[in-house]
């Protein structure tokens, strides 16, 4: 029979299609169809029954016995009419996650400024309950530190604090999708590994189905990178970023270092500070961008 469960929309409201493939037509037969959903415990709970000579099934995700975020079977039976006794093996679908889902569902990046991408998607349609722009649903980010040998603020950037979802046409597992890009934050400290957690909650859903729901977090490993240094102290002294060791006597304002791949420089200033008998300048003032 090989059930397959597809969202779609009816009458604008969200429904999940359990379809099966029929045996063969004659004599006609009969479908057993039973739909269970994962509970807590990771056992499955009966949610609806019917029997029926469509070789489809539909259940609507009504947020109550059937809610975003549930695991979704369907199985079937087949049996000839005017003879149920004699019935097939019932066959399982695969598990439908209705819900958001983020791709990839854990990401493990360095120190290093590269931009990570995040698919954020819905696997059931996004239903359009007026005829403003409340068809979608906004998604706020939020990060949060997991706790790490040195605490502070998330080690983790966002390209963007919210996130829109569109309804489209459903395709493979999604039904609407957006992107956000995620960044370590390079902060020259040495941590060692912290792990971070990325939420996702629905704002202020029109949707009751969306009201109660809260999609799984995104773990977030940030892995530390050597960091170079330089220095430029006393009268002053100068060792670069690769060890090279020189003096700088003069007074003024100079550039100390800048970057080629980013918007990152710093000036210092230098005025004199030795006797007339010994030319010398100290560190004043700096500027860092």
């Amino acid at each position: 029979l090989q059930p397959a469960i597809t969202p779609e929309l009816v009458q604008g409201r969200v429904h999940l299609k359990c379809s099966y493939s029929p045996a063969a037509p004659e004599p006609p037969a009969q479908y057993r169809v039973l739909w269970s959903r994962l509970s807590g415990a990771g056992k499955r709970e009966q949610i609806h029954q019917e029997t029926t000579p469509q070789p489809f099934s539909y259940v609507e995700m009504d947020g109550a016995n059937l809610r975003l975020g549930d695991t979704v079977f369907c199985t079937v039976t087949a049996f000839r009419r005017g003879t149920p006794e004699q019935q097939s093996l019932p066959e399982d679908s695969k598990g439908f996650y209705a819900g958001i889902k983020f791709s990839p569902e854990s990401l493990e990046i360095a120190e290093d400024g590269k931009e990570h991408v995040l698919t954020v998607l819905s696997t059931v349609p996004i239903a359009c309950p007026g005829q403003d722009d409340s068809c979608k649903i906004t998604l706020q980010l939020s990060t949060e530190d997991l706790g790490s040998q040195v605490p502070g603020p998330p080690d983790v950037a966002l390209s963007a604090c919210q996130v829109a979802l569109l309804p489209e046409p459903c395709s493979g597992s999604s039904c609407a999708a957006a992107t956000v890009t995620v960044t370590a934050v390079t902060d020259f400290a040495w941590e060692g590994k912290r792990l971070s957690r990325l939420s996702a909650r629905p704002l202020a859903p029109t949707d009751l189905l969306w009201g109660a729901y809260t999609p799984r977090d995104v773990k977030v490993t940030v892995r530390d990178l050597p960091t170079g240094n330089c220095y430029s102290f006393t009268d002053p002294h100068i060792i670069t970023f690769d060890g090279w060791r020189y003096d700088s006597y003069k007074v003024g304002t100079f550039l100390l270092c800048r970057s080629d791949s980013r918007a990152f420089e710093v000036h210092v200033r230098q005025w004199r500070c030795g006797s007339h008998r010994a030319a010398a300048a100290c560190n004043c003032g700096l500027a860092a961008r």
